[in-house]
C-alpha cells in the first residue's frame, strides 16, 4: 500500500489548524466552546421559563463576545423506516414479517429517545489571548455561565471531535473519531 508522505487533514480544508484541549484554533481567532445541558421547559410553569429566559439575556449581556451555537444531534430514521414498511407489505413469510414489524417498533423507540438531541454551545472567540492567563479567563467565564443557573462545561478535545462531526457529517453514531480518515488502516 503506497501512504502519501503529505497528510492534508479534512480539518485544514475547513479551516482548522489545530484543536486543542481546550479550543479549536483558526488562521483568525481561536474558538472555545462551552456546552450548556439544556433544560425541558415544558416542564417548567411560566415564572420558571421566565426566570430561565433572563438568566440568559443576563449571559449574553455580560458577555457580548459569547455567541450561541445549537446543533441537532437526532438521527432521522424516516428512510429505514419506509423501507421496513415496504418490505413488510411484500414480505410472504410471517416469520421476517414479524421481525420486521419488531426492527420498525426499535426505530421509532429510538427516535423517540432521540427527539430531545439537542446540544446548546456557548461559543467564545479569542484574539491574542495570553496563554498564561487563559485557563484563569475560561475558568471565570465558565464560573459566570454557572452563576446564572445553567449547567455548563468546557468542551475537550473528543468534543470538539465529536461536534465537528456532527456538523460536517451529520455522524453522532461513532465512538471513536480519528484525527486523519482512513487511519486505523495504515500499518506503523
Amino acid at each position: 500500500m503506497r501512504i502519501m508522505k503529505n497528510k492534508n487533514p479534512t480539518k485544514a480544508l475547513v479551516g482548522i489548524g489545530e484543536i486543542t484541549p481546550y479550543s479549536i484554533k483558526r488562521a483568525e481567532d481561536e474558538l472555545v466552546y462551552f456546552l450548556v445541558k439544556p433544560t425541558n421547559i415544558s416542564v417548567l410553569s411560566e415564572s420558571t421559563v421566565a426566570g430561565k429566559i433572563n438568566a440568559l439575556a443576563n449571559v449574553l449581556k455580560s458577555m457580548e463576545e459569547l455567541e450561541i451555537l445549537c446543533l441537532s444531534s437526532k438521527e432521522n430514521f424516516d428512510a429505514n423506516k419506509e423501507y421496513l414498511k415496504s418490505r413488510m407489505e411484500e414480505e410472504e413469510n410471517p416469520v421476517v414479517r414479524k421481525l420486521l414489524e419488531q426492527d420498525l417498533k426499535s426505530l421509532d423507540k429510538m427516535q423517540i429517545q432521540m427527539a430531545t438531541a439537542r446540544e446548546f454551545i456557548f461559543v467564545l472567540r479569542l484574539k491574542n489571548e495570553k496563554d498564561s492567563n487563559i485557563y484563569a479567563y475560561l475558568s471565570n467565564i465558565e464560573k459566570s455561565i454557572k452563576d446564572q443557573g445553567f449547567t455548563v462545561r468546557r468542551a475537550t478535545k473528543d468534543d470538539y471531535m465529536r461536534i465537528l462531526s456532527v456538523y460536517f457529517e451529520q455522524n453522532v453514531t461513532s465512538d471513536f473519531l480519528q484525527d486523519y480518515d482512513g487511519d486505523m488502516w495504515i500499518d506503523r
